[in-house]
């Protein structure tokens, strides 16, 4: 594209379990419908692959061209890009994919648990009805999809789940934090939901986390999403997660 040399292989914090030949293509035409979101998808998707490698100086005419779309979906695509941590502007010398390190991806963990945490327990005390409604709907979607083994549909029941709790919390200051934090989830996801016995045990700390919220007890919502939410850090990071050593700053 033009736009610097793409790695042939995956960073080992960008790689795990996505193809690693996920090519940028032109949309469909059945694809043209909110070009912006749909740019953004596959952006995101392909700096997950690696195709758009840690580090590589992206255009915004050269997505275009790429995708055979106009330059405006694509820079409004890499703004939300830039907001979730996934590129990043640099003064005087464009837009690259940001360089995520594992021990930087690592802290953003650590940093995601305590909100996630703070959410859970605002959940609890400021739920109303209809917040309760979607939380159990949420839930039983999840409940389904492990059962049927849908990676694709878990995920997305997943992420659905953690939506409605931040709504219940109805913290919109939590929410942009969170905004900032979604590179994580993109990158780690893969991961987290890769083992067999994975999904039965995120399962039943969903249900406790749910349970917690509906009975009004924050303190045990709070408790309850930061172990779940450690927990799969200690799956996406097993060397580093388990110990404080990458808080030290290197010169």
């Amino acid at each position: 594209m033009g736009q610097g040399r793409v790695a042939a292989t995956s960073a080992i914090c960008y790689g795990r379990n996505v193809p690693d030949d996920l090519k940028l293509r032109p949309f469909a035409g059945d694809e043209l419908r909110s070009l912006a979101g749909r740019a953004y998808e596959r952006i995101r998707d392909a700096i997950v692959a690696g195709t758009l490698a840690p580090g590589q100086r992206i255009s915004e005419r050269g997505l275009a061209a790429t995708l055979d779309i106009s330059a405006q979906p694509v820079r409004a695509a890499l703004r939300q890009l830039e907001t979730e941590g996934m590129v990043e502007s640099r003064p005087r010398s464009g837009t690259y994919v940001a360089d995520l390190s594992p021990a930087r991806l690592v802290e953003i963990g650590l940093i995601r648990a305590a909100l996630e945490g703070l959410a859970a327990a605002l959940a609890a005390t400021r739920a109303t009805e209809a917040d309760r409604a979607a939380l159990r709907r949420c839930l039983a979607d999840i409940e389904a999809t492990t059962r049927q083994g849908d990676r694709a549909a878990l995920a997305a029941a997943n992420a659905a789940l953690h939506e409605a709790l931040h709504q219940a919390a109805a913290s919109p200051d939590i929410q942009r934090l969170r905004a900032g934090l979604r590179a994580y989830d993109h990158l780690t996801r893969a991961r987290i939901l890769g083992t067999a016995e994975e999904p039965a045990r995120a399962l039943a700390e969903h249900a406790a986390i749910v349970a917690a919220v509906l009975a009004r007890d924050p303190a045990a919502a709070e408790a309850a999403i930061r172990a779940h939410t450690l927990r799969s850090l200690a799956i996406a990071f097993p060397d580093s997660a388990a110990t404080p050593s990458h808080w030290t700053r290197t010169p």
